[in-house]
């Protein structure tokens, strides 16, 4: 079986990152969602809450398009928390060239722990390529529209942290 790891903060997830999520279940078998807990990026959602978010919004792709998905916290090293759960690719995302030198010296680094655990970029679908969490927060705390940019739920759940 082919495990796949998908790791971030997800704080909110969007729908770029349901863009990649979708695309990169064809390349697996299990997708594992990793749910960074991060804390020096302060999130604006708890980690329950945006493990609710993911598993919410990975009900419904798995509903269309059948697949196995888990969402999985982590607080470990990235490669540690792929041994974990027995992934040997990694998956990531893409939106621009600023995005590629930041995780280009991620792979090095974990390939330099362990070389048996592949990186597999997915670039952004072109309609989803700005699109960040960081700015969705902001759009949505100074009262824009995010209805473009995450679901109907994830929507409510910002309106309702930033009333």
């Amino acid at each position: 079986m082919r495990i796949g790891l998908y790791p971030g903060t997800f704080d909110p997830i969007t729908l770029g990152h349901t863009d990649i999520i979708q695309r990169a279940m064809a390349l697996v078998d299990r997708l594992v969602i990793g749910v960074a807990i991060n804390r020096d990026k302060g999130p604006l959602f708890s980690l329950e809450e945006r493990v609710a978010m993911v598993e919410a919004e990975c009900g419904a792709i798995v509903a269309r398009t059948g697949g196995e998905i888990i969402v999985h916290p982590f607080e470990n090293l990235l490669i540690d928390c792929a041994r974990d759960v027995g992934a040997s690719v990694i998956v990531r995302g893409l939106r621009a060239v600023a995005d590629f030198e930041y995780e280009f010296q991620m792979v090095g680094m974990n390939r330099a722990m362990d070389d048996s655990v592949e990186t597999v970029f997915l670039m952004a679908d072109a309609r989803r390529q700005a699109i960040a969490s960081k700015l969705v927060k902001e759009i949505a705390r100074l009262g824009g529209d995010v209805s473009k940019f995450v679901t109907p739920e994830v929507r409510a759940a910002l309106l309702a942290k930033f009333a």
